[in-house]
């Protein structure tokens, strides 16, 4: 019984020291951090912010406070689950304050050509790893490897959902590396323009496949979706894919919400993902149509469109039109909800009017 009486003195003792762990913060108190009291492993948690580090260790949960005076030379990137080690004082606030956050191992370091550096500004999303940057930009999702050698000396530290300039290269083994990451407020030479300037040189980049490998992944269009830009939404998360005029849409042109559809992709040279091919869900169809009698009618494309059927809003109506004897739109790659088209159209033998060829209209 005293052995157990004694144990518990101990830990009560541990926490005191510890300067009980989850008390509040004191509002419009200057905090006054002392000496390190101790210093604790665990995993970085979902929520850490570059003000307040959650970490998950063998004693539970803990809060610590990132000052700008705690050392992070060693460990930057406080990413969910990643493993690191902190030194904490006890601030006069109740918290504890992280004295110096720290990290081992390296990753191996790659070649860049940084005779084409190119400066970015994006959001980090939670695909982020320690290895790679997920940053979502006004262009769609960029993936950045991450090396020993990229500087982040102007980055307090990065964070889920932090936003942060980036300048980028590409490397030998043909990824686009992050050369430095710094936070937006330490960056005051990178303005909206040179934003902008950056991400057309992504966009207006001839599309290459450096690797000459595409994969393939399925999933239904999203509704903010436009020709230029497929959101495709899989069980794997939401694909941002870039339509090139390469693309090849004889077998899935139809991007309106919710329509099915496969996509071959590939990473092109300018590190988007790139449709090779889009196939959508479309039924086979053994209707005869007499093409000796046609048709052209201009509308706007209807969101309930679909590879089997054509919703046309025209000056005299809603038509519909059957899609089985159209093999690709010309004048565009695909059809939007809203995109204004001229249709050629003959009847069939099933009483459908059936598109014969599809064209952009101004």
């Amino acid at each position: 019984m005293k052995k157990y009486k004694r144990a518990a003195k101990f830990c009560m003792t541990v926490f005191a020291a510890c300067g009980l762990l989850f008390v509040p913060a004191a509002t419009g108190l200057e905090v006054q951090a002392e000496e390190v009291i101790a210093t604790v492993q665990g995993k970085v948690m979902e929520g850490t912010t570059a003000k307040l580090l959650y970490l998950d260790t063998s004693d539970g949960r803990m809060e610590i406070k990132i000052d700008g005076s705690t050392s992070t030379g060693n460990c930057k990137m406080l990413l969910p689950d990643k493993k690191i080690s902190v030194s904490v004082s006890h601030g006069s606030d109740g918290y504890l304050h992280a004295v110096a956050i720290s990290e081992n191992g390296e990753s191996p370091s790659v070649n860049l050509d940084t005779s084409k550096v190119s400066n970015v500004v994006g959001t980090v999303n939670s695909r982020t790893t320690e290895e790679v940057l997920h940053l979502d930009t006004a262009q769609g999702e960029m993936e950045l490897k991450i090396d020993k050698n990229t500087d982040l000396s102007n980055c307090s530290v990065l964070v889920v959902s932090g936003k942060y300039v980036v300048s980028c290269a590409r490397g030998e083994d043909a990824y686009m590396h992050a050369i430095s990451i710094a936070d937006v407020a330490a960056a005051p030479t990178v303005d909206a323009s040179q934003t902008a300037a950056a991400s057309q040189t992504y966009s207006q980049e001839a599309v290459v496949n450096p690797t000459g490998e595409t994969r393939s992944v399925t999933g239904t269009v999203k509704a903010d979706s436009e020709e230029s830009t497929l959101y495709l939404a899989t069980s794997e998360g939401t694909f941002t894919f870039k339509i090139d005029s390469s693309t090849d849409t004889s077998k899935g042109m139809v991007m309106t919400p919710d329509n099915k559809m496969m996509v071959t992709y590939f990473r092109g040279s300018d590190n988007f993902l790139h449709a090779a091919s889009l196939v959508g869900v479309k039924d086979s169809s053994s209707a005869s149509v007499d093409t000796s009698s046609q048709s052209t009618v201009i509308g706007t494309v209807k969101e309930k469109s679909t590879e089997n059927i054509l919703l046309l809003d025209t000056s005299a109506g809603e038509m519909e039109l059957k899609m089985d004897k159209v093999s690709a739109p010309v004048g565009c790659k695909v059809l939007v909800k809203g995109k204004k088209i001229s249709v050629t159209c003959s009847r069939g033998d099933d009483a459908y009017m059936h598109a014969l060829t599809i064209t952009a209209a101004k």
